[in-house]
């Protein structure tokens, strides 16, 4: 009876084990001071790549006892320099020596002092239940152990979520959108935030829209890695308005549906900032409103640039250096309207090439009203084009100033075989009837016993690359990415 007792009154006893080494970024190491004997391992099963720090052992806390634990805590952090005002309302743990556990991992991650007191409240994650089974989730879909540290800083929320219940449906979501596995990590590294969505919210909204304004469902997974911020987008307020005001300027809706497919980034363009006002910019600079829609379809980035600085200083170069009038300059940015990027030094090669050619200015700024896509020639195709015309064909030079585009055509490929053919025959024609067709059609003018009409000439497809057969365009950048490099014009058949 008298054992019994004592059993009753005795005190509480605290045990705990500290943890006392890290190697990261090894696989977290742990080694115990004192250690005692656990009848179960510290590993878990579902991340065998880490074993898993020590664990500290208390028995519950009064009232009393939490708060002189909290304030002893609260004075540990002050004096690492981390406030602890956001943490009052959390569950903090019962001893010092966790909490330092907590702070210690976290600047093995590459944190410092200044990122935890960004966001206080990850100090609120326990390492072992929080932050290494989502440190080795992000590992698995494809985020590096170097990238880490970054990802968390920009998301710190992250150490907060369950793997099961949060995590792994938005990643079976992402890939449910045909999201390679490979660029998971990619893509969340872009966007974590895409993390913390919720699978029947924005996410699906917007893929739903986006598709029934005739984006194909493949083409949704490409979209995502290249721009997967409009995930986040709710249609109602920021993606349907944009799409309503460019079908509004008369943009058909499969074009803009290819647009986006190729570019989805545009969805990002703000529409009262930012499209509105390059629209009604570029109607202030003489372009054509029925032409808008065209404009838009050969350079959709044309929405997104800080348009009117960039045209008063293209309008005034052309004005100056090749005397074309705004009327001209509006005529030359309708058909090729990627020109208002195209730098200065690069217009100016193939000007200074044709000047040195004894073709008269007033000319030369004909044919760039003309054909704009000279201005984006490679000088090295020009000059071969240029001498088997005067030397071959020997024809006035004249006829290169009505028909500029003979430059966009290969020499070797299209020129030179047809002009033999035609030669062969005793056929003299313009430039213009016997390029200005496809190879059925020369045929069947080579058969004709007379010479037909000719046509007006090339004309543009909406919404698709605009190709220069035969010859190269110089990119204004050497490390220009392709989708940034001018689009190349088609010559209608």
């Amino acid at each position: 009876m008298t054992s019994l007792l004592l059993l009753r009154r005795a005190k509480p006893i605290k045990i705990f084990t500290h943890f006392t080494q890290y190697s990261f970024p090894q696989p977290y190491q742990v080694t115990l001071k004192n250690p005692i004997i656990l009848s179960f391992s510290t590993q878990t099963s579902k991340f065998p790549e880490y074993e898993m720090p020590s664990v500290t052992w208390g028995v519950i806390q009064g009232r009393k006892e939490r708060l002189v634990s909290r304030v002893i805590i609260c004075d540990y952090l002050k004096t690492l320099g981390i406030l602890s005002d956001e943490l009052q309302n959390v569950e903090l743990p019962s001893t010092v020596e966790v909490m330092r556990e907590r702070v210690e991992f976290l600047q093995k991650l590459g944190f410092t002092i200044d990122d935890i007191n960004h966001y206080p409240l990850m100090l609120a994650c326990s390492v072992r239940k929080n932050m290494i089974p989502v440190l080795g989730y992000l590992e698995k879909i494809g985020i590096s152990r170097s990238k880490l540290g970054e990802f968390i800083k920009n998301y710190p929320q992250v150490l907060h979520a369950s793997v099961v219940v949060e995590l792994a449906p938005v990643v079976k979501f992402l890939r449910g959108l045909d999201v390679e596995k490979q660029d998971l990590g990619y893509v969340l590294l872009k966007y974590p935030e895409l993390l913390g969505f919720k699978l029947e919210g924005t996410m699906s909204t917007s893929v739903a829209y986006l598709v029934s304004i005739g984006v194909r469902p493949r083409d949704i997974g490409p979209m995502v890695t290249q721009y997967p911020y409009f995930l986040g987008m709710r249609v109602g307020s920021m993606i349907k308005p944009l799409v309503d005001y460019l079908l509004s300027l008369g943009l058909p809706k499969t074009i803009l549906a290819r647009m986006l497919e190729k570019r989805v980034y545009i969805l990002g363009y703000d529409l009262e900032e930012t499209v509105k006002p390059n629209v009604e910019c570029l109607l202030s600079f003489g372009i054509r409103r029925e032409v808008l829609a065209s404009i838009i379809a050969q350079y959709p980035q044309i929405l997104g640039l800080p348009l009117k600085a960039k045209l008063s200083s293209q309008q005034y170069f052309f004005n100056l250096k090749l005397k074309i009038d705004p009327q001209g300059f509006a005529q030359v940015i309708e058909k090729m309207p990627q020109i208002v990027t195209l730098h200065q030094h690069v217009i100016m090669k193939p000007i200074e090439f044709l000047l040195g050619r004894t073709v008269p200015s007033e000319d030369v700024a004909k044919m760039v009203v003309k054909f704009p896509q000279l201005v984006a020639l490679r000088v090295e195709l020009m000059k071969n084009s240029y001498y088997f015309f005067k030397s071959e064909m020997g024809r006035p030079l004249k006829e290169l100033v009505e028909f500029p585009e003979y430059f966009s055509y290969s020499l070797e490929s299209r020129i030179k075989p047809r002009y033999q053919r035609l030669k062969s025959k005793g056929i003299r024609c313009s430039l213009n009837w016997f390029l200005n067709c496809s190879d059925q059609r020369f045929e069947e003018r080579l058969q004709g016993d007379y010479i037909e009409t000719e046509s007006i000439g090339p004309t543009f497809c909406m919404g698709g690359k605009l190709e220069l057969p035969g010859s190269e365009i110089v990119s204004d950048e050497e490390d220009e990415s392709e989708d940034e490099v001018l689009h190349r014009r088609t010559v209608s058949l």
